[in-house]
This record gives C-alpha cells, structure tokens and sequence, in this order.
C-alpha cells in the first residue's frame, strides 16, 4: 500500500511517501519545507496569514507529487501551532483546499504515540525507552502507554525568550528556568526517569546529532539511531548558543530556515539530557509521519 504521510507543525511541513507491508516501511520520498506555520501564535494566539499562505506554497508541491507517485491514501496531521490558534479553521480551509483531505488537528498526546510508533521501529537499543519530540512551539515525551506534550518548543522559547543575537546571560536564564520546570513535570509524568534509553526525534536532535558528530554534510544514515554522549549534547549547545544566527547559517550540515532558533532547540535538549539523568541520546530520523504512516494502514 503506498501512502503519503504529511506532519504539520510549528517550524515545518514534511512529506513522507512511503510503501507499507504488514510492520516493514519503504520510503519512496521524504520531503520538508521551513514555512514557520507558528510563527507569532504564542504571542498573538493567531496563525498569520503569511504563514498560513507559506504553508500552502508547501503543500501544493508535495500534492503534484503524490499525484505523480500514485499514492492511494493521504493523511495530514497538523500539530502544536493549529491547536493553539484562534483562526484554526483558516488553515483546515487551506488545507483541504489543496490535498482535498481535512487535516487531523491532534492532542499533544496523539502526537506523542504516533511518533512513539514511529521512533522504536527497528530500533536495537534497551527498553523501556523515553522519547521525546522536540518541535517548533510544544515537545513531546512518551514512555509507552503515557504520553504528555508541554509547550516547550524552539520557535516558542525563541519568541518568548532569546531576542538578542547571540541571547544575553539573563535571557538564557530566563528561558532554562521556563524549559526546566516544563521539562521536570514531563518526566514525573511519563516516569521518564525509570527509561533505560533516551530518544530524541525531529530537526534540533538531528542537527544536533550531525554537529556532534563533525560531518561535513548532513547525512540522514549516519544520524539514524546515532548516539549522542550527554557532554557532546551540552557543547554543540554552548556553542551554538554563543554564535549569532548568521554563524549558525554558515554551519554546514544547518538548515538555513532553523538557524535562528536551534539554539533554543538545543538548550532544551540538553536540559531533557540534564534532567532525565541519561548519559546519551539515540538520535532518530523516524518520528511521528512513520507513524502516521503505519497508522494508514490500520484505519
């Protein structure tokens, strides 16, 4: 059965096609787009129309291609940025509009299994695991069968708290205080301190990933199911926080459209590897679209 899976969040919008068989997923393509969906929601509580017009650009392209690839069932689940929005329905409007399929506007909750599913697929380190999702406005943490989202996410804490270039001392502080408390109730939640292995999926952990690593160019196989020593998480994190955001840009493997905000992204990465007590992270590049995908055969 080939799919199309499309993850809508605060920073991005990313593709996957893919062909699924019984517990077996092949990719086709896998495609993502920096639109900033999210942009100004934490402080205006709307989604712009800009962004919302950025979005659509996005998925026009990613709708010729699942036409092109003969994709027989679609499903878009849009996630931090439309839950919190007040003209929420401009976006479904949009969206349908374009993929001709609603988007599924899922609880954090959600979010969090579906990128559990997505995350332990083939995955040959020891259970039980914690995984996190670190996203644009909220991440989310799973253990299993308990799942919470907190609004903690790298273009919210930018927005929110990082507005100089490099941030000050006292705007850091601001923000790790905000990232620390969230982070704490997260784990006394899922019990994500009782985890035996650390997972962490989406962009930071990835960038993250390959700065640790040194690669030259970004490298989704050499990435995939890396491990990432707790002191290799916090220096990428205090040297990203110490470079302004055209130093971060010139960075090879960095995404130009994350560079303003992966310090952010990092600094809550290293407080999840702070507070959780683990000594890596297993960096995934399977997340929540494989679960979306997988879950389209089931429905």
């Amino acid at each position: 059965m080939r799919v199309a899976a499309i993850d809508c969040g605060t920073n991005a919008v990313r593709l996957l096609i893919a062909d699924v068989s019984g517990d077996k997923l092949t990719d086709v393509a896998r495609r993502m787009e920096i639109v900033r969906l999210g942009e100004g929601v934490d402080r205006t509580g709307m989604l712009a129309p800009a962004a919302i017009e950025r979005t659509r650009h996005a998925l026009l392209g990613y709708a010729a291609e699942i036409a092109e690839l003969g994709v027989t069932a679609v499903r878009m689940c849009a996630t931090s940025a439309s839950r919190d929005a007040s003209n929420a329905q401009d976006f479904r409007d949009m969206v349908r509009g374009v993929l001709g399929v609603d988007p599924e506007v899922i609880t954090g909750e959600e979010e969090a299994q579906l990128s559990y599913l997505g995350a332990v697929q083939g995955l040959s380190a020891e259970g039980p695991y914690l995984v996190y999702d670190l996203g644009g406005g909220s991440t989310e943490f799973v253990t299993g069968t308990r799942a919470i989202s907190v609004n903690i996410g790298c273009v919210r804490m930018t927005e929110r708290h990082l507005h100089s270039d490099p941030p000050t001392p006292a705007e850091l502080a601001a923000a790790e205080a905000d990232i620390v408390a969230a982070v704490d109730t997260a784990l006394a939640a899922v019990g994500g301190r009782q985890a035996r292995t650390l997972v962490g999926l989406a962009g930071t952990v990835t960038t993250v990933a390959a700065l640790a690593h040194n690669l030259e160019v970004y490298d989704s196989a050499r990435i995939h199911h890396s491990r990432v020593e707790a002191s290799d998480v916090t220096r990428v994190t205090q040297e990203l926080l110490g470079m302004t955001v055209a130093e971060r840009r010139a960075l090879p493997v960095m995404h130009p459209g994350r560079a303003d905000v992966i310090g952010a992204g990092a600094l809550i990465m290293q407080i999840i590897q702070e507070r959780s007590g683990q000594s890596a992270v297993i960096a995934s590049e399977h997340d929540i679209l494989d679960g979306i995908a997988f879950g389209l055969t089931t429905d």
